[in-house]
């Protein structure tokens, strides 16, 4: 005579040890768009700049940078972040810190004055820019 304890009909219970893995799929193609989403809003400056067109193809620069852009009013944006002309110098001194970074790239609308870009390239300098490079855009 077999005396059974606990419930059921005496056949060993089978735990279910799968893993649902449609959460997990989800959660990541969400983290994948978030990722690419906010990569190529951190490619753009922040200012509506018309490039003037070049007719040759120019090596792409390969690292980190610091982005200044110039619009043809006169504002200025450092990294995407409006700076002033007064302040500039030290926007672009904490920029390449964080960025950790030598290199300046200038990106001026085509109607923009010659002499603020000298005058930028100057407080770049000033700020510790080590290279400096001009944003244009190729032409067909």
């Amino acid at each position: 005579m077999a005396i059974h304890l606990g419930g059921g009909d005496g056949d060993d219970d089978q735990i279910m040890a799968d893993i649902n893995m449609t959460p997990l799929i989800d959660i990541m193609l969400v983290l994948l768009i978030l990722f690419m989403v906010t990569s190529s809003v951190s490619l753009e400056s922040g200012l509506d700049v018309d490039l003037p067109e070049v007719a040759g193809q120019t090596e792409a620069q390969e690292g980190t940078a610091v982005i200044i852009s110039l619009d043809n009013s006169g504002s200025l944006s450092v990294q995407g972040r409006p700076s002033q002309m007064e302040t500039l110098g030290q926007d672009i001194r904490a920029a390449l810190e964080s960025e950790k970074t030598g290199l300046v790239i200038l990106e001026g609308d085509r109607q923009a004055k010659l002499g603020n870009a000298v005058q930028i390239m100057d407080i770049a300098k000033a700020a510790g820019a080590k290279k400096f490079a001009i944003a244009a855009e190729a032409t067909p």
